[in-house]
């Protein structure tokens, strides 16, 4: 993975278009597709002095809408089922909740790590993994787990691409680029 904090005023444009507003504690592109259009931001940790713990942020409208139809179909409540029955799967949710907050702090300059001790907001980002989870066994929003997916593979993420294999869905512009 290649690090890329700069975002440009047409990374800027294209990320408000694809949001439908602008764009809040907007810091990187995280991943593009193959034509070079976003499909991943990255978000500051603080966003208008609160904790944000959504590191990643899926804006690919396809993919989201994806998601949001299997969601509404019971996926998340299969996939519990999955990680609840199998230890492994437990243990290896719980180890891609501790990689993400990783990487959540190592993308925080120290002025962050400052600003947030200040406030009291360590605890929310330090114990908090993917999409803010705070119970590593529970699956809640498939679309955080699959745009950290699409960044630092997760078991989340793992189990929606084989279903989405399986029902025959795929996605032809994607072909991802990761950056920062």
């Amino acid at each position: 993975m290649s690090v890329n904090n700069v975002v440009t005023a047409e990374d800027r444009q294209q990320v408000a278009e694809l949001l439908g507003r602008e764009p809040r504690g907007l810091e990187a592109v995280a991943v593009r597709d193959d034509k070079g259009v976003p499909m991943v931001i990255r978000v500051a940790p603080l966003v208008d002095d609160k904790p944000f713990p959504t590191l990643f942020w899926l804006i690919d409208k396809r993919i989201n809408y994806a998601i949001d139809q299997v969601e509404a179909g019971g996926l998340i409540a299969k996939f519990q089922q999955q990680v609840d029955g199998d230890q492994q799967l437990q243990l290896q949710l719980r180890a891609d909740h501790q990689k993400y907050i990783a990487l959540r702090l190592s993308y925080m300059s120290p002025s962050q790590r400052e600003s947030i001790e200040q406030r009291g907001f360590s605890s929310a980002l330090e114990e908090r993994g993917i999409g803010g989870i705070a119970d590593f066994q529970r699956i809640r929003c498939l679309h955080t787990y699959y745009a950290a997916h699409l960044v630092c593979p997760n078991v989340v993420g793992r189990l929606l691409d084989a279903y989405w294999r399986d029902v025959g869905v795929t996605f032809s512009h994607f072909s991802p680029s990761v950056s920062g």
